[in-house]
């Protein structure tokens, strides 16, 4: 999905891409890989797509449009 965007000029991001519990500032706590599965499923699969004050109407309903091709 993320190449599929780029390719319609539509800019995405992996914002986490490790749950908090594996982050080394949670290191602490002592959580391993396996303790949070379904946050770990999460931050493997979550796609950030453009959201922010400045979209237009018309490139919101490209990235819809696009989201929706896809």
């Amino acid at each position: 999905m993320k190449q599929y965007f780029e390719e319609n000029e539509i800019g995405t991001a992996i914002h986490y891409p490790f749950p908090i519990h594996l982050q080394k500032a949670y290191e602490f706590l002592n959580y391993k890989a396996g303790d949070f599965p379904n946050s770990e499923e999460a931050a493997s699969e979550i796609l950030s797509l453009p959201m922010f004050p400045e979209l237009s109407d018309e490139e919101l309903k490209h990235v819809v449009e696009t989201a929706n091709a896809f």
